[in-house]
């Protein structure tokens, strides 16, 4: 013996609709934890990059930019390269207690871009040092510098050359 079950019709619909509503709500979640998520890691941007030109005879030159970044997870800057001279360190300027003004490597070797925030290498402060010139920084020239970070890896940036930063 057999038994059939018949649904009707006004149920079969109610049910449609409900499942309808039911992916419509899974989908509307899932983009909106999409959204809120988003990439946690750094997203590291280089902004206003400018470098000195140097004296003829002067063996270093510095570079000056701002880092940013925007991601959730900060970040390190670790070290620098390029075809503009044989050396590249990351340095920063102190004030000693004779009021006068100095300049090291900075401490631990690397400069911290926190999340959400951002480092600004400027005159007096941190910067990215160019030791061993292969050719003076002449104003209106470019030199082409790549920057290592802990996590987010290489990035190039096109450095101008001016007697100050980018308006």
């Amino acid at each position: 013996m057999r038994i059939k079950f018949q649904v009707p019709s006004h149920k079969l619909q109610a049910s449609r609709k409900r499942g309808g509503l039911l992916l419509a709500t899974c989908c509307l979640l899932l983009a909106l934890l999409a959204a809120c998520g988003g990439p946690s890691g750094p997203q590291i941007e280089i902004e206003n990059a400018w470098a000195r030109p140097s004296p003829k005879m002067a063996g270093a030159g510095a570079a000056y930019m701002v880092i940013k970044n925007n991601g959730g997870e900060a970040d390190k800057l670790l070290s620098g390269e390029t075809p503009a001279a044989e050396v590249v360190e990351l340095h920063e300027s102190y004030m000693d207690e004779n009021q006068v003004m100095h300049m090291r490597a900075v401490e631990g070797g690397y400069i911290e871009v926190p999340a959400h925030g951002q480092v600004e290498l400027k005159p007096g402060g941190y910067h990215v040092m160019l030791i061993k010139l292969v050719e003076p920084l002449e104003a209106g020239k470019t030199v082409p510098l790549t920057l290592h970070f802990e996590k987010s890896g290489q990035i190039e940036v096109q450095v101008p050359v001016s007697e100050g930063p980018p308006q």
